[in-house]
């Protein structure tokens, strides 16, 4: 199942718009094969996306020395998983014309964009991808993978609220092979990652409502105050993995003027 495409499930939401579309293909580090396209069918053709299911044959030896310091003193798999997502974000900023740069983690360990480009990475067990688009035409961008799983026993609680649960609850009902639990929880990484490029802040799950439409798009309050007050995203599944995006038009935003910094500080394992 790609893109959410749940045929024949209609409901009042009206599933569609001006997001709807996807990038160009790319091909897997170290061969032409096409890789992995968990994420492209969630994004417009404004973004380009690059993801991968192996880690990229340069490794760190496309790195620059800002990446190397940044995670000196990690764990061999998490160097292996920065240097591949960092693989994967030069890749989709060549696709829009950006020569290689240095990608060193912000304040909140995100990747410093370069000027006029917003993306966003993410990686988790067996897979890692980057978006990026120009700053002209995306205000913000947020995405997320996961595996696609129960989410561990009481991590519901500390992510929905009642009223999301109730939603929830409502829609195993009608797509019982979907683990909309997961899916809601990445949702809410990557509206966080999105609003952090937009606001700077971080309002932490709580600062999100969001309602999962079974078209594969989701829609969400924003409680805390900023530049916008409701987001939509769209979500999909692949093989074992869930994937989520949020790409905000720059067109609907004022101003976009906060760099994109923030990860999320709340985690379950292997949601990145």
């Amino acid at each position: 199942m790609r893109g959410a495409r749940h045929d024949g499930v209609a409901d009042e939401h009206g599933c569609g718009g001006p997001l709807a579309g996807s990038s160009r293909p790319c091909s897997r580090p170290g061969g032409d094969e096409p890789g992995p396209q968990l994420l492209r069918p969630l994004l417009p053709p404004a973004v380009r996306v690059v993801e991968v299911d192996r880690e990229a044959a340069a490794g760190e030896a496309g790195a620059w020395p800002q990446e190397l310091a940044a995670v000196a003193a990690a764990r061999p798999e998490r160097r292996r998983e920065f240097f591949t997502g960092r693989w994967c974000a030069r890749a989709a900023l060549l696709l829009l014309g950006c020569d290689p740069v240095a990608l060193p983690p912000g304040p909140r360990r995100a990747p410093v964009w370069p000027e006029g480009f917003v993306g966003s990475i993410t990686h988790c067990p067996g897979y890692r991808a980057a978006a990026v688009a120009r700053r002209a035409e995306v205000a913000a961008l947020g995405v997320d993978a996961t595996p696609h799983e129960p989410l561990p026993a009481g991590v519901l609680e500390l992510v929905a609220d009642a009223g999301e649960r109730a939603q929830l609850r409502a829609l195993a009902a009608r797509l019982p092979g979907v683990h909309a639990d997961r899916v809601l929880f990445s949702a809410k990484e990557s509206l966080l990652k999105a609003w952090s490029a937009l606001d700077g802040g971080w309002p932490g799950f709580s600062g999100f409502r969001v309602r999962l439409h079974p078209c594969g798009e989701f829609s969400a309050e924003v409680l805390a105050a900023g530049p916008v007050a409701a987001l939509t995203g769209r979500w999909g599944l692949e093989g074992a993995l869930a994937g989520t995006a949020v790409a905000v038009p720059a067109s609907t935003v004022p101003e976009a003027t906060a760099p994109q910094a923030g990860e999320p500080a709340q985690r379950v394992p292997h949601s990145r």
